[in-house]
């Protein structure tokens, strides 16, 4: 099963609640700091929601 390689590249203070509390479900707290998630449908909605902060790669 794929992977998505999650970083976040920018700042969450001045997004919505919702678009904050996305990056904590992804599991992201600051600039910098990168996740491995499953490639779900789940998961690509929260990247979806906050693709202007994050940077994400597929990995086998």
């Amino acid at each position: 099963m794929a992977t998505l390689r999650v970083t976040q590249i920018k700042s969450k203070v001045s997004e919505k609640q919702n678009q904050r509390d996305t990056l904590r479900s992804l599991g992201l707290k600051r600039i910098g700091q990168t996740v491995e998630r499953p490639d779900d449908t789940q998961n690509r909605g929260y990247v979806r929601t906050v693709a202007h902060l994050v940077k994400v790669e597929e990995i086998d």
